[in-house]
């Protein structure tokens, strides 16, 4: 009765909610489904198992699976079409009657009684042929609301029931171009999006319902599916309505102007209160007595020749993608289980957790260790910035060349030492060169570039601890609970490594100031060269009648000396020797820097793997006051723990997807 309530009851078998519909409903209905010869023995297992692994969902795992998609314009007849296969009857009604995706299963029995269930949201609601529309429109305004919108979550209809073919199709809202009132403007996007949805996958068979009374190549569907399938091998156009529109059918169907490669069927729609085995006899008459229709062959007319072909092509499918769907289960199966087997195990002690931060520790170590000492990038091919050696060779090497590029000439040529001479003069022989004026000139050199050092020496703790973080980042990545407390240890041993690093460069650095001395037998050799040009400088500055404006110098080029004129011949050859003294030491100095610096960065990088990243890290974790990191890692983070959850529910699905599909592949 249609105002008896539903009633809620458990179903033996499974949790979810049955809501049973009229239960003590005896009205009969007569409804007879079209006769179809199916092959159960060879289908239903087919069937069977294909349903099986859409009931556990394994097409959100990326396994796509063989289906009949229902497409159509609206109004095209495709309601008729489905009911007149299943024998039921569907939603009627202005507008969109379909608005959510359903996946019909048809089924033969040799029970006289059919049964006609529903499945949504983890729910069962059984139903019968009388109410099966009231029931589909109740279960539609609850997945998709009460208005006129779309969803694209499935409603899943049964029909066991006599005579019924062995087909599952999915029947898609019929595409419509104008929004009515209540529906979304964009309405004919969300349809057009749906279909692309299912019809897309190269598993799909596209059944596209077309009405004879309109032009082929006018209507939206062919258009959607001519852009998945460009030769309409995976097409199967059924044309409704053939008795509303006989003229010209033959040759639309024969031309094929719109490439549809599985062929045409037409049939004839139930019209007004006909049963189904009156509306099957009436197409029948009609397309032997009708003048035009007549002529159409008979393998492409008739419902039971649709019903005849679709069960013949998907089973077709279904056994041609076995074993790529087997082969796709198993692959994604092994991944699935390799990402389980890479998170963390679930810590239940102090220990365990001490344990695992040390394998982290140890793991980041050795990584570092290839990446700063070994220049091994095996780790990261691809990322440049990983490459430790070479991105700290580069460093140094440009380090060394600003270093020792030849300055700017700020000032006059000799100027700078004949001022510090006449400073550091004292009663004496002229002709020597007080070791105070040789040291300010080279505290001044050594003051000039004292920052380079030092901004060097940050650059290069600046870039290793980006390339720490991302190895600190990689390894602990699973457990971001202490990600966070690892990361700001590595950062704290990097600020506190720097400021060593700093003071010990400004160390080397001033070094240089305290005494001038080098074993190198280059500094007399590129001092004698210099030096021969004492005399002749000399004379073109003072002697020369000539009056030269500039003298071309050994290291320096051609120099300005007419600014000299001024000064003794004694003040500018003790000028021009210091000039000569200290160029040829200061490259040298330059030279010890860059050799200094290298050799401690390298001690240093040495000492930050081998020995402080792991001391410092772990000591500042396991101290309370750091803020208990140990502790922190017995407690699985929610990211990590809802992956977990995922994956081992998708190993369970594929598992009983391979299961489901291996007694068949067999067969």
């Amino acid at each position: 009765m249609k105002g008896s309530k539903k009633r809620v009851v458990s179903k033996p078998s499974s949790s979810r909610t049955i809501v049973k519909a009229n239960p003590n409903d005896n009205k009969s209905v007569t409804i007879e489904p079209p006769i179809v010869s199916s092959y159960n023995d060879q289908i239903r297992p087919l069937l069977d198992t294909v349903d099986r692994m859409r009931n556990l969902n394994v097409m959100k795992e990326g396994i796509q699976l063989p289906t009949i998609v229902v497409v159509g314009d609206q109004s095209s007849g495709k309601s008729s079409v489905l009911e007149s296969l299943a024998g039921i009857s569907l939603p009627r009604g202005q507008g969109i009657c379909t608005r959510v995706p359903l996946v019909m299963r048809l089924q033969g029995s040799t029970s006289s009684e059919p049964e006609i269930w529903l499945e949504y949201s983890d729910k069962v609601v059984q139903t019968d042929e009388e109410h099966i529309a009231e029931a589909i429109s109740a279960a539609t305004d609850v997945i998709a609301g009460s208005s006129k919108g779309v969803s694209d979550a499935p409603l899943t209809l049964h029909v066991k029931k006599a005579g019924a073919p062995d087909l599952t199709m999915v029947d898609l809202p019929g595409i419509t171009r104008v929004p009515v009132k209540g529906q979304p403007e964009n309405i004919h996007e969300q349809i057009s999006g749906m279909i692309m949805k299912y019809i897309k996958p190269q598993e799909s068979i596209i059944l596209n319902v077309l009405s004879a009374t309109v032009d082929f190549t006018t209507c939206e569907s062919i258009r959607m599916s001519r852009q998945v399938d460009k030769t309409g091998e995976r097409t199967l156009a059924v044309v409704t309505k053939a008795d509303m529109a006989p003229e010209g059918l033959l040759q639309k169907v024969t031309a094929d102007d719109v490439s549809i490669g599985l062929g045409y069927v037409c049939v004839r729609n139930r019209v007004g209160e006909e049963t189904y085995k009156e509306a099957r006899d009436q197409e029948e008459l009609l397309f032997k007595t009708h003048p035009m229709l007549s002529m159409i062959d008979e393998n492409i007319v008739g419902l039971p020749v649709l019903a005849q072909k679709l069960i013949h092509i998907q089973t077709t499918m279904i056994s041609r993608c076995l074993p790529e769907i087997v082969r796709k289960i198993k692959h994604k199966m092994e991944t699935a289980d390799l990402e389980l087997k890479k998170l963390p195990m679930v810590m239940t002690s102090t220990g365990e957790a001490l344990m695992t931060l040390m394998d982290i520790i140890a793991s980041a170590k050795e990584s570092l260790l290839r990446i700063l000492i070994q220049g091994d990038f095996s780790e990261f091919p691809d990322n440049h910035g990983m490459h430790g050696t070479a991105r700290l060779a580069d460093m140094l090497s440009k380090f060394s060349d600003d270093l020792q590029a030849k300055p700017k000439q700020v000032r006059e040529f000799l100027m700078d030492e004949i001022k510090v001479l006449e400073e550091c003069k004292c009663v004496g022989l002229p002709n020597f060169i007080p070791r105070s004026a040789f040291m300010a000139i080279l505290s001044q050199h050594v003051d000039d570039i004292h920052a380079k050092p030092v901004e060097f020496i940050k650059n290069i703790w600046d870039y290793i601890e980006v390339v720490l973080s991302s190895i600190i980042t990689k390894y602990s990545e699973n457990f971001p609970q202490v990600q966070p407390s690892i990361k700001r240890a590595g950062r704290n041993l990097m600020s506190k490594i720097k400021e060593q690093s700093v003071d010990r460069v400004i160390q080397i650095v001033e070094m240089e100031k305290l005494t001038d001395y080098t074993c190198s037998p280059e500094y007399m050799k590129s001092w004698t060269e210099k030096i021969d040009a004492q005399k002749s400088f000399v004379d073109a500055v003072l002697n020369d009648k000539m009056k030269p404006d500039s003298f071309s110098v050994n290291g320096f080029g051609s120099v300005k000396i007419s600014h000299l004129r001024e000064y003794h011949a004694h003040l500018l050859q003790q000028a021009f020797d210091m000039k000569m003294r200290i160029t040829s030491y200061w490259k040298i100095v330059l030279r010890r820097i860059v050799d200094n610096l290298a050799l401690y960065l390298q001690l240093s990088v040495k000492y930050l793997v081998n020995t402080q990243f792991q001391k410092e890290i772990v000591a500042e974790m396991v101290d309370p006051k750091g803020g208990g990191g140990v502790e922190r890692m017995l407690e699985e983070s929610p990211s990590v723990a809802s992956k977990r959850e995922k994956l081992k529910k998708s190993i369970k699905v594929l598992k009983e997807s391979k299961d489901a599909v291996a007694a068949i592949v067999d067969q």
